[in-house]
């Protein structure tokens, strides 16, 4: 059984026991999360949604928050002397799926 989820504009396919890293939720570690599902596969059943699956439910419980590997933003326009360079570093919220009913 797999469901496909939807959170921060991001679709994901996940199953039990799966940990996946999406956008920074507001919720602290160890905090439950209700996920909105938009499919649900089950024994090759398929429940679409329309946007949701109203009687699916995906529990998530929050393992960590954190920030990705940093990437380098570099601008520069040649034969003019202009560069910059600036780092960046994307927060996200590690999801462990506890249940895909």
């Amino acid at each position: 059984m797999y469901a496909i989820i939807e959170t921060g504009g991001k679709q994901y396919k996940v199953a039990k026991d799966d940990v996946i890293n999406v956008e920074k939720l507001n919720a602290k570690v160890g905090d439950k999360v209700n996920l909105n599902v938009l499919m649900l596969v089950n024994d090759g059943k398929v429940t679409n949604g329309n946007p949701y699956v109203e009687s699916a439910k995906v529990v998530a419980e929050v393992v960590e928050q954190g920030k990705a590997d940093k990437i380098v933003v570099f601008k520069y326009k040649a034969k003019k002397n202009y560069r910059r360079k600036q780092g960046h570093r994307q927060p996200y919220t590690a999801l462990k799926i506890l249940s895909v009913d």
